[in-house]
């Protein structure tokens, strides 16, 4: 299993790159260098900012647009908006954030489901 902040890097990836392939935007690129939590914060921080730039706008006609993606360090694949987000960008965003927070768990963090899902 990669580690916590592995973990967090991805999440922030899925949800960051996510959004900018489906809307066509240029896709951030992210050092992956925190090792503090308060690195991690400032890294989730910053994901959440770069997402709220988003417009409901830039969604429209997602679902159908033609979505490239690497899936590997030579290959790259093409799905529908749909697709690539019902597919690949949330599972992949909700398996690494899910495993951050069983990390955070077994480590004797007091979270929980309700945590998890925003509303406790």
């Amino acid at each position: 299993m990669l580690p916590l902040s592995r973990q967090v890097q991805l999440a922030c990836d899925f949800a960051a790159k996510g959004c900018a392939r489906l809307t066509h935007s240029e896709v951030p690129s992210t050092p992956d260098t925190e090792k503090t939590f308060d690195e991690l914060k400032q890294r989730l921080a910053r994901t959440i900012d770069y997402l709220k730039t988003f417009k409901p706008a830039q969604y429209d006609g997602a679902d159908s647009r033609e979505v490239t993606f690497p899936i590997g360090p030579d290959k790259t694949m093409t799905l529908k908006g749909q697709q690539f987000l019902s597919h690949f960008a949330f599972p992949n965003f909700y398996f690494h954030a899910a495993t951050a927070h069983g990390i955070l768990r077994h480590n004797g963090v007091e979270i929980g489901k309700r945590d998890f899902l925003g509303v406790s």
